[in-house]
């Protein structure tokens, strides 16, 4: 069993330095359990794919719960970008992709985000799917992964033929995972973006979505409330809440954006390091806390560095104690791990003219935030990737076991690319 050394922090001024614990160990699990299997599909052209369920796209362990029982989250379903569609169709985008060259395709449409529930064998070195749970409408219709129609900020759906398929109001792009006491779940929402609350049975409660966007969200069949901040309707494309945490009993959520806000366009995007991240009362239906988060800098991850600051993005997070979080930043190859607190000297946001879509220079257009005002979240780096071979890319979901054990999920993206879904239990990583 390979031994984790913790990495050294990047010495920026958010950052803190990480005390010498002793040195973790890391056991990694894979399974062929047919729960895993999607079927095939063949493109246009001949080429085949045999698709797997990538339901590691969100974890959780709910107190109490038996030590090797977490529940897992699928997103959207088999999905592939418009510019990547030779690579994985075989088909150029302009054939494949006629109908919109900026959409994407669902080979597999009907698809529901689902919830699984897994159990860990780490003396065999596999685990096992022993429930699955699909997010449903309150009349138990099934809902699809795919895009709700947002005039001018969402990708047109295509099917795996290339045809244009209709935008669904109920659709879900399920990321972040958070499971109560009663056995309801908070779902995180990267499309809305938004949080979603759903009953024990899978069916969708009520979606909590940006003020004033409530209207885009009819036929949905189930609740829609106004409670996030307006500003994140200006979420980049597939970049909204992809993390979620939460207090055991479920009284108060946190949600960071996967990236800076396109805010005022996506050139700002592009360059920006300030995403936000989100305290919640559900009880309320308000936000009760905002404060930055600067992401690191995109050649700081040391298996796929690059020039793009909107590489590097937050894929989700877990609670450690009241305003005490653990935040996944990663890139496709490459994960960090930080211990982050908000009772630190960090500035809070909520309603400020920050929230204010008229502010200029926004949050986002700011690279120092020197004499802002604003004082980012302290970052401790407790785990970063680059340093231990064994661990998968692409790394979504995060659960905390009994025993001071860290229970890490890759998203195999529905096995498009070959990868397959594996997971690392990582003992004494972090004290909690």
């Amino acid at each position: 069993m390979r031994r984790l050394l913790l990495a050294t922090c990047l010495a920026l001024p958010t950052l803190l330095a990480a005390p010498a614990w002793a040195a973790p160990e890391i056991t990694m699990l894979e399974s062929d359990d047919p729960a895993l299997r999607l079927g095939r599909h063949q493109f246009p052209g001949g080429r085949v794919t045999e698709f797997t369920i990538g339901i590691g796209s969100a974890a959780h362990h709910r107190a109490g719960d038996p030590a090797d029982i977490v529940y897992t989250l699928s997103d959207r379903g088999p999905n592939i970008a418009c510019a990547d569609a030779e690579a994985f169709t075989g088909q150029k985008p302009a054939e494949i992709c006629a109908a919109d060259p900026r959409g994407r395709i669902y080979p597999v449409p009907d698809y529901s985000p689902t919830l699984y529930g897994v159990q860990l064998l780490p003396e065999q070195r596999r685990f096992r799917v022993f429930e699955a749970i699909a997010l449903k409408r309150p009349d138990g219709r099934p809902i699809t992964g795919l895009t709700n129609p947002l005039p001018g900020r969402t990708e047109q759906p295509l099917d795996g033929q290339g045809r244009r398929l209709a935008f669904d109001p109920a659709a879900i792009d399920a990321e972040g995972l958070l499971r109560l006491p009663d056995g309801r779940f908070w779902v995180g929402e990267e499309n809305g973006p938004s949080l979603v609350e759903v009953a024990a049975d899978g069916r969708i409660l009520r979606r909590i979505v940006p003020a004033g966007t409530e209207g885009e969200f009819a036929g949905a069949g189930y609740r829609i409330e106004p409670g996030l901040p307006a500003i994140l309707a200006r979420r980049q494309s597939n970049r909204g809440i992809e993390s979620l945490a939460g207090t055991p009993d479920g009284a108060t959520l946190y949600a960071i954006l996967q990236n800076p806000l396109a805010n005022p366009d996506a050139a700002a995007y592009r360059g920006a390091r300030n995403t936000r991240l989100i305290r919640f009362d559900p009880a309320a239906g308000r936000v009760t806390g905002e404060w930055v988060y600067q992401l690191d800098a995109p050649q700081s991850f040391r298996n796929d560095p690059s020039d793009r600051q909107s590489d590097p993005r937050i894929s989700e997070m877990a609670w450690l104690g009241p305003d005490r979080l653990l935040v996944l930043e990663r890139t496709e190859k490459t994960t960090k791990l930080y211990e982050v607190r908000l009772d630190q000297g960090a500035t809070d946001i909520a309603g400020s003219a920050w929230d204010d879509a008229a502010t200029r220079p926004s949050l986002e257009q700011l690279r120092d935030l020197s004499g802002s005002g604003v004082m980012a979240v302290t970052k401790r780096l407790v785990l970063d990737s680059a340093d231990h071979p064994e661990l998968p890319g692409k790394i979504e979901g995060i659960a905390l076991l009994p025993g001071n054990t860290l229970m890490l999920i890759n998203d195999d993206d529905f096995g498009i690319g070959g990868e397959r879904t594996r997971i690392a239990l990582v003992r004494g990583a972090l004290e909690w």
